[in-house]
């Protein structure tokens, strides 16, 4: 067996902490490092390695997680320990735009260091479990290298060797994930106006949930198609529902953007000539932007 690899963490929140005590348990020597040094108390009494700068971290192993706010934090960060960089290959976790990433890539780059990008698709408490995976684009030799590590946090899923591909994924899983929340808050505040309470709408918003997933593989395959057969639900069809539940908000009084949001979207769909086309079909007046 090779020998376990070690590991930088720096940034300690939530989710770096839940990184580290990870890495600990599978064996890995790790140091972390976090701008607020009493975060990293308990886990160097878990047994982790405290740096007392940035750069001493980054000096201390090859193979460096970041685990802050945005790609500002690591420019922060790391502009502080530019002269231990050569040679280390940077995780870095943190959300930010595709457009950002692969600028962070090129500057990493010319101090002689290799990004990784990476997006952890669960919360803290499911980090290293069955349920946890983890988006990763970047060069794939080096990525396939310290695949094993990265294996502790979650299921590693390289997306390519663009490192603005994982953001991509990241976002767009959030963003799915972001507006279903928002979607279901909005249908419980809508039966609220009438006095039911969460509890009562619960199993009804689950149900509906549960049902989502079963549009999704027709859906993907008109989109990649390019045809959208508007024999069920047709875009002139759903459009007046979507200004039924517009009407609904308004005469109830609740805040009204995000079904306006979704009418706007039938609207400009009905406009570019869908109004026969199915509901997938708004897929091509979002992608025009």
């Amino acid at each position: 067996m090779g020998e376990i690899e070690p590991v930088t963490v720096i940034g300690l929140g939530p989710m770096g902490q839940a990184m580290v005590r990870r890495f600990l348990a599978a064996g890995h020597r790790t140091t972390v490092w976090n701008r607020t040094p009493g975060r990293a108390d308990a886990l160097v009494e878990a047994g982790a390695v405290r740096a007392a700068t940035a750069g001493e971290a980054v000096a201390a192993n090859r193979l460096v997680l970041l685990s802050l706010t945005d790609y500002a934090a690591m420019y922060d960060v790391l502009g502080k320990a530019e002269a231990e960089l050569a040679g280390r290959v940077v995780v870095n976790l943190s959300s930010d735009t595709p457009e950002r990433t692969r600028e962070a890539a090129a500057w990493l780059a010319e101090r002689a260091a290799v990004l990784l990008t990476g997006g952890i698709m669960v919360p803290e408490e499911l980090v290293g479990t069955e349920a946890a995976y983890v988006f990763y684009s970047g060069p794939r030799a080096t990525f396939d290298a310290h695949e094993p590590t990265l294996r502790v946090i979650g299921r590693p899923d390289h997306r390519g060797e663009d490192p603005g591909l994982a953001q991509l994924y990241y976002q767009a899983q959030l963003s799915l994930f972001l507006t279903s929340l928002a979607a279901y808050l909005y249908a419980t505040a809508l039966v609220g106006t009438a006095g039911v309470s969460a509890t009562e709408f619960l199993p009804y918003a689950v149900d509906n949930a549960n049902s989502l997933s079963m549009y999704l593989a027709d859906a993907a395959r008109e989109i990649d198609a390019g045809r959208y057969p508007g024999d069920q639900a047709n875009v002139t069809m759903m459009g007046a529902t979507a200004d039924h539940i517009v009407g609904t908000a308004r005469s109830t009084g609740i805040e009204p953007a995000l079904p306006v949001a979704v009418k706007a979207l039938y609207d400009r769909a009905i406009a570019a000539g869908h109004g026969k086309d199915g509901w997938p079909s708004l897929y091509e007046v979002i992608r025009k932007g």
